[in-house]
């Protein structure tokens, strides 16, 4: 009986990969993954979520070792057994990115977004591409584009239930990037006039300084109209006032998926990160904001308070 040693179990095999990527030893780890890609194809259990998942950190040891052809191979595999996996999409827009495939890359940050609008390496990476490919194709780059997928609810809403574990409900109006909703269409003129007069009422209240009245207002009228932006703005200034920083970023993130090129809501976004002390995104919000324009005075005024703070 030559075989006494049970073989390692995929589980085994892939924590064993995982702590040789922790070590950087990402040669070894690739190895651990591919067995345990064997054994779990060899066994009975066909979960396709977790062959995703071992495809998904293959890629990752791939996509480290400057191997991004490969990266991109298991990064399909993975999404057909796992659609929709976020760190499968970034994984692979950062291997397009690196072959300069700028179109797909654009697409895959998209996709992440849409499925988690609080990404920062989607967002720089989306805004990265769209300056890649300003560069490439001039202004007419959108069209240029392979279509973006839209992320179906249910899968966003799973997602987001998923990370999120115990943190506050996803809000369920699906962000869309140009493409017609299905059965959630634009809200009704019924709804928009009533999302407008709550709207009104919160701007009122911010002047007479009552920001938690006007934040209750303004989720109101968010309720029946969430494609207003500047709602969004308006609420994370709100924010801001009553020192609720990460509210404050995430309208704004909310704000810059509709429009990315949003002034106040980059400022408001960066003086939010300022305030939490991410001093990094603080700074590339102003770099994006001074992009649009160069002459803001209040964003080159943070900006070099921000600066001096390093």
């Amino acid at each position: 009986m030559p075989h006494k040693h049970k073989s390692k179990s995929w589980t085994e095999l892939k924590q064993t990969g995982n702590d040789s990527f922790k070590a950087g030893q990402y040669g070894e780890a690739t190895n651990y993954y591919s067995q345990a890609i064997k054994e779990l194809e060899k066994s009975n259990k066909k979960n396709p979520e977790d062959l995703g998942i071992l495809y998904s950190n293959r890629a990752a040891s791939y996509l480290k070792d400057g191997n991004c052809a490969e990266c991109v191979k298991d990064c399909n595999t993975s999404l057909e057994l796992y659609p929709f996996n976020v760190k499968s999409l970034l994984r692979r827009a950062a291997a397009y990115e690196a072959l300069e495939r700028y179109r797909p890359a654009y697409v895959d940050y998209k996709t992440a977004l849409q499925i988690d609008c609080n990404i920062a390496a989607a967002h720089d990476g989306t805004n990265r591409m769209t300056k890649a490919l300003t560069e490439a194709d001039g202004l007419s780059w959108r069209e240029k584009l392979p279509p973006i997928p839209t992320v179906p609810l249910s899968v966003r809403e799973k997602l987001v239930q998923r990370a999120a574990g115990n943190a506050a409900p996803p809000n369920p109006t699906p962000k869309q990037n140009g493409t017609r909703q299905t059965n959630k269409s634009a809200p009704s003129e019924k709804d928009m006039k009533k999302g407008q007069t709550l709207k009104e009422e919160g701007n009122a209240l911010v002047k007479k300084g009552e920001h938690k009245k006007a934040i209750e207002k303004y989720t109101q009228s968010l309720k029946l109209n969430p494609t207003e932006i500047t709602t969004y703005t308006n609420r994370a200034l709100c924010y801001l006032s009553v020192k609720q920083y990460k509210d404050a970023v995430r309208d704004c993130d909310e704000a810059l998926m509709i429009d990315s090129s949003n002034v106040k809501a980059l400022y408001r976004r960066a003086q939010a990160h300022k305030e939490l002390k991410n001093i990094k995104a603080c700074e590339d919000d102003l770099n994006s904001l001074l992009k649009v324009e160069p002459k803001n005075s209040a964003a080159l005024k943070l900006l070099q308070e921000v600066q001096k703070k390093k």
